[in-house]
């Protein structure tokens, strides 16, 4: 049996995991402007949910050009800023630097003659980060769709956030009551005080930590929007709520 020299053992190493480490370097780098494209893709994907336009990975950017009219991020004053990219804000980072920093985007949509303002969200669930996206209709306090995703929520549970089922719930509630006022959407456990509510929906049974971090997420990232909202409400004429419902409420049929 042939036997090698300590040395001969050492060099040979070195020189596979020298070579491996290059060949896992090259296809990293070869790959990842195909990651990031599908990221991309992924991101336009959710954004036009929020509209209720189902999409797929071949005709995503083609709808996303057609529907999303623009997109600019604001400050927490509700100031416009065009020369910030809103798609590639990264909400995560965005929301760690103090309030009076934060650039925050939105996106506009065209839909039955009507626009929709979308509003990206993010948050803490039990297990990690929970974020989606919120569309607001045209007498921007009615929701017109909601999309949610999770990275590690319990499947049967929490996971749920991410089903049909959990974000139709929020078509037609409203954000602002009768009165003007920022309410945001409360999740309840056991259930909303009044069914008939504009501003409540059921929690999720079995998963209330994570109800409850979609509950403190709307009303963190929605209520950096209300300058910005009540800027345009003012400059909008008012629209007939009971309509927008109708319109949201047709509008999920189609899609589904």
């Amino acid at each position: 049996m042939r036997s090698y020299s300590n040395t001969y053992i050492f060099v040979f190493s070195a020189i596979m995991v020298i070579i491996v480490a290059a060949i896992l370097s090259v296809a990293a780098m070869t790959l990842q402007p195909f990651q990031k494209k599908n990221v991309e893709i992924n991101k336009k994907q959710n954004i036009l949910t929020s509209v209720n336009i189902e999409s797929t990975a071949k005709d995503a950017e083609a709808l996303y050009e057609k529907y999303i009219l623009e997109s600019f991020t604001i400050s927490s004053k509700g100031e416009i800023n065009n020369e910030v990219d809103a798609f590639n804000i990264d909400m995560k980072k965005e929301l760690a630097k103090p309030i009076e920093k934060q650039n925050l985007p939105i996106f506009i949509s065209s839909l039955n003659d009507s626009k929709q303002y979308i509003i990206p969200v993010y948050g803490k669930g039990l297990w990690g980060p929970i974020w989606g996206y919120v569309a607001l209709g045209d007498d921007l306090s009615t929701i017109y769709g909601a999309n949610f995703a999770h990275k590690g929520e319990t499947p049967g549970l929490g996971a749920e956030i991410d089903t049909k089922d959990f974000q139709i719930k929020f078509f037609g509630k409203q954000i602002f009551n009768e009165e003007g006022q920022f309410v945001s959407i409360s999740i309840l456990k056991g259930g909303a005080a009044d069914p008939n509510s504009k501003y409540e929906i059921d929690g999720i049974s079995g998963g209330t930590i994570t109800s409850n971090g979609v509950d403190d997420m709307l009303k963190d990232c929605l209520s950096s929007y209300e300058s910005y909202l009540k800027s345009i409400k003012q400059l909008t004429p008012e629209m007939d709520i009971e309509n927008v419902s109708e319109v949201v409420s047709e509008e999920s049929q189609v899609n589904n």
